[in-house]
């Protein structure tokens, strides 16, 4: 509380002030807030506990300075408070006023002292950063008096501050007007670093990103869901003021939606009911690039999530999978019930807490022997956020982000830590002999924590074990367009930020592929089912298909043998020789485009077996080109059936003369270049066997003779005109 000297003081300075001039309060326009736009009322103030718990969290992440520069003091003793509430949107306001007030530290110090405010009074010091967060909202509300509620609980320090700030109005905004004027700004925001302008200009833009719990609900629900309650799907959300939504072009399952919508979406049942889940969309790119390189068994060690959110995406997306979902760093066991608790609310079954940090965990504990793939979302600058405050909230973030990001960069000594921890991370990761790939995933944009880390963890790997070696995989085709994966030259994922997204890096490193490694088919084939390669390839029916016609060829020696293990013997065959083939080749056989192309040819190959049906997926004439010359001619032999050589009667061949085929529209340019001038000549080759029937048997011309360079079969089929 103020002594009653300062109060004295106070009260006579009350006497004397008068009203401000409506010049000096041009700071509170709309640039300074960032966010503001001409349809927004006027800011009326915070509650009492919104104030406390801002300045609790100011002094914890306050820029200290150097005790020659020291202008004000602070205390280290945070403020009490009853009435704090764990709210989210109280927590929110907080954070909001605690961070502005941070960016604009060194202004409202000077202000504080230029007003003599602090000379001519004396504080104590741990009411400082309770004026300083009040200063800013002062400012910010135009100098204007709050406006408080009747049922609103009051706080006696800050009705204390409140009256010494009402007090020193004018002295306030004329200080405020000189140091406009001598930093030639037409407000505070214009003195602020052109890094830190550029961030809010970001945030002010930046949509909605919420992700599908498909745990609970499908797409299509969600989408006749929002329909219903009036939002139209659209392609972009930008610059859009209705209620619409639209769906990401990497992540199949991620919403976007304007940011004026939040408070409309966070009250309706799809957000309560943890349907949908509000998250930034790095955190989405990472777990669906972990979901490219699983198999159906593979179970999945998780470092550093930040928010349990993620945890609970990557469940999801394993739902209909045996996986299992290893989470580290839970050192509290406390936490353990409200976590079980949220999974459960959120349909998540395949989670699994591990109370150990990362780097303590031996990478052969014999828990983790299953798990193949590891997302690693290390601790990082975060310069690429351009909303801090949401980020720290929702991803459980460290509050020391919000002192870098206010400056606008991070200081090389904290960088050159930070980067040490996450190549250290990385290191570690490696060492997990049963992994076959990492994903590394950060938001910032420096070098340093990105490629630099990356690249210096490849080239000091440990190359002592039997295993194969790690290195750089191109983003995954179901994340990516052929154009950004064509554009990716140094096979890194990067989104810078922009008005529509936050700065992501994303690195995919996997082992190279073992020649002598066994595939199993089913990881093949379930790999390829969850790229989307096998969409209208019914493995199933193929086989049963095949069944019957092995049980029809009774004459065959290996009719014994089961259809399972037939398409099991040329499957394995397949994959033996395509793994040796692959053992060559730079690319990695799970991350390139080639590869997917041979996933995908595994899971058509049951169907590739019958040469008279066209192939239902497009990729089967790549798999008979691979296979070699002579296969197809092969094929064809196999299936001509033999027959005894007492039937076999030779006739003479027969040439027929047609007259000419006169087309009724041969008019078209297409169809006459290719109908000949002259008569058509039909070669019929006489059967070989005799049937009593009299119906004709399939002449050798369908058992691999090809037909004639002009013949009726290579041209379009019309009409016939009677003979």
């Amino acid at each position: 509380m103020l002594n009653s000297r300062s109060e004295l003081e106070l009260s006579n300075q009350k006497n004397t002030e008068i009203s401000h001039p409506t010049s000096l309060a041009l700071s509170g326009d709309t640039a300074s807030s960032g966010k503001s736009s001409s349809g927004v009322p006027e800011k009326t103030g915070y509650p009492d506990s919104v104030y406390v718990m801002a300045a609790n969290i100011f002094q914890g992440i306050r820029i200290e300075k150097s005790p020659e520069k020291v202008l004000i003091k602070y205390g280290n003793e945070p403020l009490l408070s009853s009435s704090e509430s764990e709210d989210e949107s109280f927590r929110r306001l907080s954070y909001e006023l605690a961070f502005s007030a941070l960016k604009y530290q060194d202004i409202l110090e000077t202000i504080l002292i230029d007003s003599y405010i602090f000379p001519s009074t004396t504080i104590p010091d741990h009411l400082s950063s309770l004026i300083i967060v009040m200063l800013y909202d002062f400012q910010d509300r135009k100098f204007q008096t709050r406006v408080l509620s009747d049922n609103e609980e009051s706080i006696s320090e800050v009705q204390a501050v409140e009256n010494l700030l009402n007090s020193f109005k004018t002295k306030l905004a004329a200080a405020l007007a000189r140091c406009r004027i001598k930093h030639d700004a037409l407000s505070i925001y214009h003195i602020l670093p052109e890094t830190v302008r550029k961030q809010e200009l970001r945030a002010s833009t930046l949509p909605l990103y919420a992700w599908i719990n498909t745990c609970k609900i499908s797409p299509e629900e969600v989408y006749n869901n929002l329909k219903k309650r009036g939002y139209n799907e659209v392609k972009s959300v930008l610059h859009i003021d209705d209620k619409v939504f639209a769906v990401d072009q990497h992540c199949y399952d991620v919403l976007i939606f304007p940011s004026h919508l939040k408070n409309d979406l966070i009250n309706t049942d799809l957000f309560k009911d943890y349907k949908l889940i509000f998250q930034d969309k790095s955190r989405s790119l990472a777990v669906h690039s972990v979901k490219a390189l699983l198999n159906m068994d593979d179970d999945i060690l998780m470092v550093n999530t930040g928010s349990w959110y993620t945890v609970a995406h990557m469940s999801s997306l394993t739902n209909d999978n045996t996986s299992k979902i290893f989470v580290c760093g839970v050192q509290s066991q406390a936490k353990d019930p409200d976590l079980k608790n949220l999974f459960t609310k959120m349909g998540c079954k395949n989670v699994e807490i591990l109370h150990e940090t990362f780097i303590n965990i031996e990478s052969k504990d014999h828990r983790l022997q299953k798990v193949k793939v590891i997302l690693l979302l290390p601790r990082c600058s975060g310069l690429g956020v351009s909303n801090p405050v949401e980020f720290i909230l929702n991803e459980h973030e460290d509050t020391d982000l919000l002192k870098d990001l206010s400056q606008g960069g991070t200081s090389e000594d904290k960088l050159h830590v930070l980067a040490q921890q996450q190549y250290e991370q990385l290191m570690h990761a490696m060492k997990f002999t049963r992994a076959q790939a990492v994903v590394y995933c950060t938001c910032s944009v420096y070098p340093e924590e990105n490629e630099a880390v990356v690249k210096k963890a490849l080239e000091f790997q440990d190359l002592g074990n039997k295993v194969q070696p790690y290195r750089l995989s191109p983003p995954v085709l179901p994340l990516c367009s052929s154009k950004e994966i064509h554009l990716s030259t140094d096979k890194f994922f990067r989104m810078e930020p922009s008005e529509i997204t936050n700065g992501c890096f994303l690195s995919i490193l996997t082992r190279e592929r073992d020649p002598s490694e066994t595939v199993s088919v089913k990881d093949v084939l379930a790999r390829a089912a969850a790229k989307g390669l096998l969409d209208g390839i019914e493995l199933g029916k193929s086989s049963k298909r095949e069944k019957k016609k092995k049980k029809s060829k009774t004459s065959l020696p290996k009719a014994s043998t089961t259809d399972n293990n037939g398409i099991q013997l040329k499957i394995a065959e397949f994959l033996n020789r395509e793994t040796k083939a692959s053992a060559n080749q730079a690319e990695t056989l799970t991350k390139s485009p080639l590869p997917q192309k041979k996933n995908a040819q595994v899971g058509a190959s049951s169907q590739i077996r019958k040469p008279n049906k066209p192939a239902p997926n497009p990729l089967v004439p790549t798999f008979t080109k691979n296979t070699g010359p002579s296969r197809p001619y092969e094929r064809q032999t196999n299936f001509v059936r033999p027959r005894p050589e007492d039937r076999m009667v030779p006739l003479k061949p027969i040439e027929i003369v047609l007259p000419p085929v006169m087309m009724p529209f041969s008019s078209s340019e297409g169809i006459r270049s290719h109908i000949p001038t002259s008569q058509f000549h039909y070669r019929w080759v006489g059967p070989k066997t005799l049937v009593s029937s009299g119906l004709p048997i399939p002449s050798l011309s369908r058992r691999g003779e090809k037909p004639k360079e002009n013949s009726p079969s290579s041209l379009p089929r019309h009409p016939r005109p009677s003979l």
